[in-house]
This record gives C-alpha cells, structure tokens and sequence, in this order.
C-alpha cells in the first residue's frame, strides 16, 4: 500500500468530538506507522469572531439554558440535508475546505463534527470533491444535522444508529457497527491493585468515581459530602477538571470525612480511575459514556442536558448498565439504595459488559481501510 494521506476534522465543541478523532488518530498510527495524518479544527476555517460567538452562544446555553438548548435540538432534528438552514451551514468555510484539501491532496477525510461532515458531503454530491469521505457519529442518537446522502461511509456507535441512519434515507451497507472510537488504551488491561495503592484506597471497599468538571459546584459538593459521610463504608473519587472554585470547595469535605475522599484536579488517566471504580457518577457524553461501558463500569447519570446528552442517558438505561437522576434528591436516594444493595450494581456491571463493541477504534479504522482499499479496487477496473 502507498503512503496514505488522511484529513481528520473535529471541532471544540465539547471535547468529545476531539477525542473520538485522536482515538481514530491513535488506532491509524498503530495499524499505518507511515501514514501522514492531520487533525483540523472546524472552528479554524471560520473566522475567529464567528467561531468564538457559536461556540460560546453554546457553551452558555448548555449551562445556563439547557432547556432552550434542548429545544433548538429537537425542533431541528427533522430537517433534511436541502433544508435552508443546512444549505446556510453547508457554505461555511466552503472553499478554504477545498482549498486546503486540494494543497494536502489526502486520501481519505474522516470527520467526527457533524457541520464539517455536511459541507464535505454537500461537495462529494455535487462531485466538486473527489476525496471519500467518513463521518463518526459520535453519540447513541443520531441528529438530521449528522445525516447527508454525499456521505461515503458512517461508523456509528451501535444497531439503533444504524437504523435511524437508514430511516434518514442513507443506504444500509454505508453504514458500519464500529462502535464510538476511544483510545485503545481503555481495552487494555490494568493493575488494579496497583491503582488503589498509588491513590490511597483500599480494594475491598466500593469505590465510586464523580465526575465534576461540569455543573453546579454546589451540587457536586453536597453529593461528595454525602458520600464521604456515608455510614456504609466506601471511598470516593472525584475528578474536578479545571474547576478550581469546585476542587477549593471540598478542601473542608476532605478534611472531614468519614471515609476516604480522593480529589483530583484535571485527570489523564481516566482508564485507570474507571478500572477501579465500582460506579461512575457523571454526565453522559457520548465518549464518556463508551470509554465506561468499555470498562463495564455501571453509570449513574444526572441531569442529562437535553438533546444528544438526553439520548445517550436512554440508551444507557434502556441496556440496563446505569440510572438517571434529575434532582440532586433523587441522585442521593438512588446512591444509598445502591450501598445498601450492592447487587444492584452488579446487576448492571453485567449489561455494561455486553453493550458494546469491542476495540472500537480499531474496527473504525479496519473499516476505513476496507474503504480505500474498495475505492482503489473500482478505479482499476473502471
């Protein structure tokens, strides 16, 4: 095989769609040392006043108006891929797209932004770009935002996906039951033992893992406290990202806990926190989501963001590996029914380990380089 060129886009709007990219980047240099692949932010092919305006009006509407966010995705997720709005989209960066495709000359595109997947979609139907190009969807749900007949190939995350693909009018053998790509490095297996003695737990206690980077630091911090008094023993960690008015906050939690109450600022070593822990509290991106599941690890969602987040949340409880909670009240009741019935987790531990896909970065790039590999096959017999 030649030297490969391949184009991968995401964009920062929530970093789940950039850690979908590396993980597929991680699997490509693993399975194709010699390929020369470069990751793109959407954002960078705007200008900065736009780019910085959307994803901002974002970023306050998920946290301060999640509803009205939750609105504008379902009022908008029956629109077709020739509607005005996706036309209006679909012109965005058009032709320094092209411009800086036609210079790199890749062989392949790989998006995991819907927006971008559309513009390029839009360009390979009018046949004004010859390069095929992948979109990964990367949640449990798919937004019409995602879906475009100029799409060569989709990596979808599981059956459901598949089938809203197909009802959208995409043909069924474009699309590929790869799973969400996560780095390969949460399949592989870890030292448990060696985790709780570097983090000062002990292994015969549940260990619940928060996730806290995001949402009220007031909640998060009445949640810890609750735990870290709990009557029944466990030990809690909890990832505060770079919320540093939240990791502030549970200095006096901490100091005087009854069990045992790690707190950590921003973490790279999700895979091994998720190894040891017996149920994770936390949001429910997509990535997050597929990086718990692959460690059969139960998930206690609250309060979803409506839309994408509402989404993922259903599929994880429809398959039987987690709850969700709206209200604060009804989080602290479902905990203490979990310490009191540790089966309940076990339960679910069980249907986490048979939700997924397996190695799903590297079915996503096996597939990928089915594709060239099809496409190379057609222009020598065409």
């Amino acid at each position: 095989m030649k030297q490969l060129k391949i184009l991968v886009f995401s964009a920062g709007f929530g970093n789940g769609h950039i850690r979908a990219a590396e993980a597929v980047i991680e699997e490509l240099r693993v399975k194709e040392p010699s390929a020369i692949v470069t990751h793109l932010d959407f954002g960078d092919f705007l200008s900065k006043r736009f780019n910085n305006l959307i994803k901002k009006l974002y970023l306050e509407l998920i946290k301060h108006s999640p509803g009205l966010w939750g609105r504008f995705y379902y009022q908008t997720s029956k629109l077709t891929h020739n509607s005005r709005i996706q036309r209006f989209l679909n012109q965005l960066g058009r032709s320094d797209f092209l411009n800086y495709i036609k210079e790199f000359a890749p062989d392949l595109i790989v998006c995991t932004y819907p927006t971008v997947s559309s513009i390029l979609a839009q360009l390979r139907l009018e046949h004004i770009l010859q390069v095929p190009v992948i979109t990964v969807i990367t949640d449990y749900t798919v937004h019409s935002h995602w879906v475009h007949p100029g799409v060569d190939s989709y990596m979808v995350a599981c059956e459901k996906v598949k089938d809203m693909l197909v009802t959208g009018g995409i043909i069924e053998d474009r699309i590929h039951v790869t799973g969400i790509p996560i780095s390969p490095k949460f399949e592989k297996r870890i030292n448990r033992e060696l985790i709780y003695y570097k983090l000062g737990l002990k292994s015969d206690l549940p260990t619940f893992l928060v996730m806290g980077g995001y949402g009220s630091f007031e909640e998060t911090t009445r949640i810890c406290e609750k735990l870290a008094n709990s009557v029944i023993p466990l030990q809690v960690i909890i990832v505060c990202g770079n919320n540093g008015k939240l990791y502030d906050s549970l200095h006096e939690v901490v100091t005087n806990a009854r069990n045992t109450l790690v707190r950590l600022g921003y973490a790279n070593n999700m895979e091994e926190l998720m190894s040891i822990a017996d149920l994770i509290i936390t949001k429910a991106g997509g990535l997050t989501v597929t990086e718990a599941l692959t460690k059969h690890l139960p998930l206690m969602i609250y309060k979803p963001i409506p839309g994408q987040e509402e989404e993922n949340a259903s599929f994880v409880q429809l398959i039987g590996a987690g709850q969700v909670a709206g209200t604060v009240e009804e989080l602290e009741i479902t905990l203490s029914r979990f310490l009191s019935y540790p089966e309940e987790i076990e339960k679910m531990r069980e249907k986490a380990s048979l939700a997924l896909v397996s190695h799903s970065a590297e079915q996503t790039v096996d597939s990928m380089f089915k594709l060239i590999t099809e496409l190379s096959n057609e222009q020598r017999t065409g």
